[in-house]
């Protein structure tokens, strides 16, 4: 759980905004989490994972519509509306 609290954290206060006429939100997403020492990786399960020492790996999906997420993986959902960005995390 505690990279589950460090993630929460940094998309309470990203490294830089999202911008979209710059970057996809799976893009910024990936860029803040490498951007504070995350070692993300390609994954089938998800949109990209967060590899942790031992080879584990924490599986993520990014979404602009919080009615899309479900409890399998941990969603970092941006809402359009106002420029924040919340992490929900999956459900053990």
């Amino acid at each position: 759980m505690q990279t589950i609290q460090l993630i929460t954290d940094l998309f309470a206060k990203p490294p830089i905004a999202f911008d979209p006429a710059k970057s996809t939100l799976k893009a910024w997403a990936m860029y803040c989490l490498r951007d504070r020492g995350f070692k993300v990786v390609y994954a089938e399960k998800g949109d990209f994972a967060i590899e942790k020492r031992g080879g584990e790996k924490i599986y993520c999906r990014v979404t602009d519509a919080a009615a899309n997420v479900d409890d399998s993986v941990i969603w970092i959902v941006h809402d359009p509306s106002s420029n924040t960005t919340r992490v929900i995390a999956p459900e053990p």
